[in-house]
């Protein structure tokens, strides 16, 4: 019994890292948008919430659970940033966020999320995911 119940606490954390990814991302969205500003310190909160769930789902300990940790992390800042984007973007070309997240090509993307991020912004996505490795593992 005890080799099947591992993988499946495995998979169930890691599907939650993925919708509470998704969920600050989203979140993070909503706030950028609303006081227009990138708000990169969400990556602090982003590394909060991966070490919160590492916790909950009672992973062990170890460079797993802080990679792990830290790839939640980095996954909320991609699509939040890709988010930030189509939504700053679909604004000036009428669409909604979710149309102009799929119509946006992937250098396009980039290019914009370089020309948004400044070096303060760089250092708040930079530490988010140090506090993450710290605090998942």
């Amino acid at each position: 019994m005890p080799p099947q119940r591992r993988p499946a606490r495995f998979a169930v954390a890691a599907g939650l890292l993925l919708l509470t990814s998704l969920g600050i991302a989203a979140a993070w969205v909503l706030l950028a948008m609303a006081v227009d500003r990138q708000c990169s310190w969400m990556a602090l909160v982003a590394a909060a919430d991966a070490a919160l769930v590492v916790r909950l789902v009672r992973m062990r300990p170890g460079p797993l659970r802080a990679s792990c940790g830290m790839l939640a992390t980095a996954l909320a800042i991609a699509a939040a940033n890709w988010g930030l984007v189509a939504a700053w973007l679909g604004r000036y070309m009428g669409l909604l966020p979710w149309e102009s997240m799929l119509k946006l090509g992937p250098e396009f993307a980039w290019l914009l999320v370089q020309q948004a991020n400044g070096a303060a912004d760089l250092a708040w996505l930079a530490a988010g995911l140090v506090v993450a490795a710290f605090a998942c593992r």
